[in-house]
């Protein structure tokens, strides 16, 4: 089978190629993703699709809903299909790029290898801002679930000294620091254990949503769903704007690419698969909960499914614990696979000589262990003492901007190595990745003006850190890229 050590005619070698926009030879990438020194390849499409869905259904179903169907109504339904069909253009260009490059990184090593350097950099830090908040915003929401589901069973309040961050009544948010390190742990464990471990969560979660869907299913009352449209296509469109979010994470299925079995094969069918389930989950459910109780009933609500459940069916405090125990177990599985996500980000930067090279240090089972420790203890800080609302859409435009590059990296590495193989290619280039990209424009222009200069700001310290350290140790600058190997197959 042909591989890309077949495309020499476009690939500029390593050692001729200096500047800002150097682009990291695509055979040299493949060559360390299957050499000794890459990740262990131990994951297959189902783990693969687990992993997808474990960063997907999270935060998103189990509270956006109550928090946009005030802006849409029973047309809410519209706006999961409308938010769905956006994600899946720029799922469409993460596929290919994934298939033709199976190594860790993803946008970041996907724009080191189409944009260049400088540009892979700010997407890789910029990633550094999607994954590592995201994990402590979500911790932070999961110590909020574990109080009220004590408080429900047991009758257990945690005083505020130990559950609320400071600026909120507090003093530490523990329960969020003990998820973060329980996490930590597991990934500490090698990848295998941890894609098990987050399958079973995957399937727990799915299982209650099912559920859900099936009692609520058996009140269903059509004419709740009458006036449809409350708030007109306007209406529509501002609540996908915010759903969008819900469906954010299926990019992290491309951080495992060093570590599929099968990447070609998988990783597509892996990304496209986990965004196309969670979609449909997403309308089952939206409509469900409508039939239920209708919109108004759900407005506002903090645990919208919980209180379908406990108002509109009479079945008693049982099912809207198990619905809690339900979003424990998404919060969780949402802070596994990101945290998962982050860590292979920061290896592939640490092996490409950006970051410090301790960073890409593996353990005897193939895990870059100082890393997972370093980000553990990281973002169990931040879980404990800072309160991350305001910095939320930080998270919202760092994964826009990830997107962003994705689809222009598919048009440009198209032009640029058309011989490449790839295990899937987007159909219409260059219309579906413009469009993929325009929708990312667009949803930008929907956030707050104070989360543009703070990711302002970001940026600018990245650039720092990056003319400071990375650029001066960056192995492509130094012309230490061997790319006269070529992979071993691994498609």
């Amino acid at each position: 089978m042909a591989t890309a050590a077949s495309d020499t005619r476009t690939d500029t070698p390593a050692r001729g190629e200096r500047g800002l926009f150097a682009r990291k030879p695509t055979r040299a990438v493949l060559a360390e993703g299957s050499g000794e020194h890459g990740l262990q390849r131990a994951v297959g499409a189902l783990d693969l699709t687990a992993l997808g869905l474990g960063a997907i259904i999270g935060t998103g179903i189990f509270v956006i809903l109550g928090e946009a169907i005030g802006k849409t109504g029973p047309s809410i339904v519209l706006s999961f299909v409308l938010a769905g069909v956006t994600c899946v253009f720029s799922a469409l260009s993460y596929s290919e790029l994934a298939s033709t490059i199976p190594v860790s990184g993803s946008a970041y090593t996907y724009g080191y290898c189409t944009l260049g350097e400088l540009l892979g950099w700010i997407i890789g830090w910029d990633l550094v801002i999607e994954y590592g908040f995201s994990i402590a915003v979500v911790a932070v929401g999961w110590g909020g679930y574990i109080q009220d589901l004590l408080n429900s069973l047991f009758g257990i309040s945690l005083p505020d000294a130990i559950a609320q961050p400071p600026g909120e009544g507090g003093t530490i948010n523990l329960p969020a620091v003990l998820l973060v390190l329980g996490v930590m742990g597991v990934l500490l464990a090698g990848v295998r254990e941890s894609a098990r471990t987050n399958t079973i969560m995957v399937i727990t979660k799915v299982a209650i949503l099912v559920m859900f869907i099936v009692l609520a299913v058996a009140h269903f009352k059509g004419g709740n769903f009458k006036p449809f449209a409350t708030h007109g296509s306007g209406g529509v469109v501002d609540a996908a704007a915010l759903i969008f979010f819900a469906y954010i994470g299926f990019d992290a299925v491309s951080t495992s690419g060093e570590e599929a079995k099968q990447p070609g094969r998988d990783l597509p069918r892996a990304i496209v698969g986990s965004l196309a389930i969670a979609t449909v989950l997403y309308i089952l459910v939206s409509v469900s909960a409508i039939g239920l109780v209708g919109s108004k009933a759900l407005d506002g609500s903090e645990a919208p499914l919980a209180d379908a459940l406990r108002q509109g069916a009479g079945y008693g405090a049982w099912a809207g614990d198990i619905l809690s125990l339900g979003a424990l177990i998404a919060i969780t599985s949402v802070v596994l696979t990101v945290f998962y996500g982050q860590t292979r980000i920061l290896f592939s930067m640490s092996r490409d000589g950006l970051l410090p090279p301790v960073l890409g240090r593996l353990n005897t089972r193939r895990v870059p262990v100082v890393t997972t420790i370093i980000l553990g203890v990281i973002v169990a800080s931040l879980s404990a003492v800072i309160p991350l609302s305001e910095l939320a859409e930080l998270v919202n435009i760092g994964t826009l901007f990830a997107f962003l590059i994705v689809n222009i990296g598919v048009i440009v590495l198209r032009r640029t190595q058309p011989d490449l193989e790839r295990g899937f290619r987007v159909p219409f280039v260059p219309v579906f990745p413009l469009i993929g990209a325009g929708l990312c424009i667009w949803l930008m222009t929907k956030l707050e003006a104070a989360t543009y200069w703070r990711f302002g700001i970001w940026l600018v310290v990245g650039l720092v850190v990056y003319f400071l350290y990375g650029r001066r140790h960056s192995l492509l600058q130094r012309g230490r890229l061997d790319d006269d190997v070529a992979p071993a197959p691994v498609r």
